[in-house]
């Protein structure tokens, strides 16, 4: 059936007034009508132009200019993107789009914003028009209470949906569009669009489509270094500093390893050029964002110059790497979408984001870019979390995948009660179960390698999608092992209530083990953060400042009222410090020593003692028996040929 290009609909249909009985005046709605065209997948009438003057650091301010070509007079529903893939929610920006002025000819057109739709601005076009032009600002952050900071004084990322708009009515890769961007003197920058010229400071490139485009940011900056990582693959850095970008040959042979791995697990590449776009920087936002030829990161400064300190923030990339293969090309099938505006849905995020956070930590260890005691650390970290996470009681694996359009990532009073996005680390603990399961029973004959290479494989240099659904993935386990995955997955990840994620750990002959000392992961973390990681002892986190976070459901410190932003100011009556803290609670082992606070909140103090005598307590995994280490054959190189 044909398909009407627009659809009109009332929000709420109107109703007949009621008989009032109590003598109460009682309204009724108005009605509220929607007129966006749906996306049709036609080519669109001609090519937008986007042109970026990025040039003004100081204040954090792109101007943009657009020109795009129109049909025919009439309404023309311009749309600022919304729902943006890898953010799995609406994270549209739109509160920084400012000064929006549409024209024609230079005179001035008339224009609305949709009052249902705030991301939908309506603009009148007047006969004999062929296109418009569009000028606004995007106004970025320039704390962090206001959002990400993405421009700094030596880099700035540009991701172009922030700085675009596009016509409703098609599937955003049928609109094509030709960017230019004029960067600060002396900047460099590095994006996955092709055919750049470049003149001066200014950036052009070849046309594309505007799906292409909005999945192919920028990184740009005053230092700046790239490196050939092999297999069409590039490493672009940008730092604060130029001492950063201080690389050793070692540490690009082990990030050109990761890429090797990453193309003997899969097969193929979904890619006919990769761009990393890696930020060393403590003053733009923190970023770990998948594309399909490229990818959004950011790491301390020093993650080349203090390599060996840094073994814990090296799964960012082999992550971001993966998702090129699982995310971008194979995509559940309600994630896909054809334009910007139409609701993702979420729910197999466990294996989207999932296999990915368990492949990061795999190809990290293949690569050497991750030590396997770092590795074996971070699954027992989780699995420690897990096992104490009171969350898990009512609400599903399944069901956090949500939380990025319920909670919108944003801070929690008690997270381990209402549970954040476990999809990723209880995810990660799934499929190495499903890993360790397909291992041992084919005496490793085959594994979950040979899921990824029949599932996330296909055609070399094909980077368009292909969509899946939940029995396409129990289909996939069982060609490779035939097993009741189907149950296997509904059980561990759909069902609440269920035991703690240990079953990978346990079929690779460890265990989940409790010492007085932290794991490597849980040590650098804590070093990194500046803070004190007492969840499985005191149950909270504490900062540097003593400030208490993180607080465990039911746990020593929930029981003491003690609340996200309470203030530790003294142990046993001496000032707080990390050191004094883990001394007492290494005193009140005794049995009958509390552990004695005084706290504050809201300049209110008082005394607690916690009755808390079990010491010290943080996740390790501990090797059972002799034998075959199933880890080690896990984390076994395999270099693509």
């Amino acid at each position: 059936m044909k398909k009407a290009p627009f659809v009109a609909a009332a929000l709420i249909a109107f109703v007949a007034p009621a008989q009032a009985q109590d003598g109460n005046s009682r309204p009724q709605p108005v009605v509220q009508p929607l007129t966006i065209p749906l996306p049709a997948d036609k080519p669109y009438p001609g090519t937008m132009t986007l042109k970026v003057d990025a040039t003004d650091v100081a204040r954090g301010i792109f101007h943009i200019r657009q020109t795009i070509p129109v049909a025919k007079a009439g309404k023309l529903t311009l749309l600022y993107p919304e729902w943006l893939p890898g953010k799995h929610a609406p994270r549209g920006a739109i509160a920084e789009l400012a000064g929006f002025k549409p024209s024609a000819g230079g005179k001035p057109l008339v224009w609305t914003r949709q009052p249902t739709d705030v991301y939908a601005f309506d603009i009148e076009v007047p006969a004999g028009v062929k296109s418009i032009d569009v000028a606004f600002d995007f106004l970025s952050p320039t704390r962090t209470s206001e959002g990400r900071v993405v421009v700094t004084p030596a880099m700035m990322n540009l991701q172009w949906e922030q700085v675009s708009l596009y016509p409703a009515g098609y599937f955003t890769r049928q609109i094509p569009v030709q960017l230019d961007v004029t960067l600060p003197e002396g900047w460099t920058g590095a994006a996955a669009l092709d055919g750049l010229k470049i003149s001066g400071n200014r950036y052009s490139y070849a046309p594309t489509n505007y799906e292409v485009l909005v999945d192919s940011p920028m990184f740009a900056g005053k230092y700046f270094r790239k490196w050939d990582l092999g297999n069409r693959v590039t490493l672009n850095v940008v730092a604060d500093e130029a001492k950063y970008l201080e690389a050793s040959p070692d540490h690009i042979a082990r990030h050109a390893a990761l890429v090797s791995e990453a193309v003997a697990l899969f097969g193929v590449r979904h890619f006919d050029r990769y761009e990393f776009l890696l930020a060393l920087s403590e003053e733009l936002g923190g970023i770990g964002l998948e594309h399909h030829r490229s990818s959004e990161n950011s790491r301390n400064p020093d993650y080349f110059t203090r390599w060996n300190d840094n073994d814990s923030e090296r799964g960012l990339l082999p992550h971001e790497l993966t998702h090129s293969w699982n995310g971008k090309y194979r995509r559940p099938d309600k994630m896909w979408t054809p334009d910007f505006r139409t609701p993702m849905q979420d729910n197999l995020l466990w294996v989207y984001e999932g296999q990915t956070s368990f492949w990061d930590l795999v190809l990290a260890g293949r690569s050497g870019l991750q030590s396997k005691e770092m590795i074996l650390a971070e699954w027992a970290t989780n699995a420690g979390f897990y096992s104490a996470q009171a969350g898990r009681e009512w609400r599903s694996v399944d069901d956090t995948t949500l939380d990025p359009i319920v909670a919108a990532r944003k801070p929690k009073p008690f997270p381990s009660w209402s549970r954040t996005e476990d999809y990723y680390n209880e995810g990660s603990l799934t499929w190495l179960e499903a890993d360790m399961l397909i291992r041992t029973s084919t005496n490793n004959a085959k594994s979950l390698d040979d899921f990824a290479r029949a599932f996330f494989g296909g055609r070399e240099g094909d980077w368009g999608q292909d969509t899946y659904n939940f029995d396409d993935v129990v289909a996939a386990l069982n060609a490779v092992h035939p097993y009741d995955w189907a149950k296997f997955l509904r059980d561990r990840l759909q069902t609440p209530d269920q035991p703690a994620p240990v079953g990978g750990i346990e079929r690779a002959g460890y265990r989940l083990v409790w010492r007085d000392a932290p794991n490597i992961y849980d040590r650098d973390r804590m070093a990194q953060a500046k803070n004190a990681d007492l969840t499985h002892s005191l149950g909270m986190v504490i900062d540097k400042d003593g400030i208490a976070s993180g607080i465990l459901w039911d746990g020593p410190a929930f029981r003491a009222d003690i609340v996200n932003g309470t203030k530790i100011v003294a142990v046993d009556g001496m000032a707080y410090s990390r050191e004094r803290i883990e001394a007492a609670v290494r005193t009140a082992t005794d049995g009958k020593t509390p552990v004695r606070l005084l706290v504050e909140r809201g300049g209110r103090y008082r005394n607690i003692d916690l009755d808390y005598h079990s010491g010290l307590r943080w996740p390790h995994l501990e090797k059972v028996g002799g034998g075959a280490d199933w880890f080690d054959r896990l984390l076994a190189p395999r270099r693509a040929l």
